[in-house]
């Protein structure tokens, strides 16, 4: 299989790490959404990340796509989501509120760092959304007080709110304190970071501005 995308990307990355741990091998191009979009193309009209292009030549867009069809992929002793019910729907929850968190941030980098215009209502907008979610997925964690989030074994939330913190710090370093707001977040992003295969699949955050024309 081949992931596209750079591991700066929560997106990108919580795909990667899901595969290192499930056992899958795949071949890595860093390519980027700005500097290498017409190669990206070729898989993913969108020009997105991460596209991940299975054995047979399909190529899957969207990480809860992507996500969706490793789980597949997988033994079932090793699945990294509950199978079903409330726990299950709050797994579910707590990845939709980490991707969405992770959207926002995002739109503050385009916001200050790329369009550079910072629309003040907007970037309070985006503040207020992601402060938001970190109180809600800190009170998850705070009622689910196992080793990780769901049980014993790691998880899709327990990969997905760890590369969305590291990304949300290093995109907006000083903005959001996790340690004095959000401890157990901060406690969860640390032991994360821990782990061989989130030292192994990391990339510094750095904005690349597009290129004239190119697509967001």
């Amino acid at each position: 299989m081949i992931l596209i995308g750079q591991y700066d990307s929560p997106f990108v990355r919580r795909v990667a790490i899901a595969m290192r741990l499930y056992g899958m091998p795949f071949e890595h191009r860093p390519w980027s959404v700005f500097g290498d979009a017409e190669k990206i193309a070729a898989y993913n009209p969108l020009m997105r990340v991460p596209t991940l292009v299975l054995n047979t030549g399909e190529a899957l867009v969207e990480s809860f796509a992507i996500i969706d069809a490793l789980d597949q992929l997988a033994p079932p002793a090793l699945l990294m989501m509950p199978p079903a019910g409330a726990e299950r729907r709050e797994a579910m929850r707590v990845c939709a509120l980490a991707t969405g968190l992770a959207d926002k941030a995002v739109s503050l980098v385009y916001e200050t760092a790329i369009h550079k215009r910072a629309t003040q209502a907007w970037v309070e907008r985006c503040r207020s959304q992601i402060s938001g979610t970190l109180r809600e997925l800190d009170m998850s964690r705070m009622l689910h007080p196992t080793e990780w989030w769901f049980g014993k074994g790691i998880g899709h939330a327990d990969v997905t709110v760890g590369c969305v913190l590291r990304f949300l710090g290093e995109a907006h370093p000083g903005l959001f304190d996790l340690a004095d707001g959000w401890p157990l977040l901060a406690a969860h992003a640390a032991r994360c970071e821990a782990l061989e295969p989130f030292q192994e699949i990391q990339q510094p955050f750095h904005v690349t501005p597009p290129k004239a024309g190119a697509a967001e």
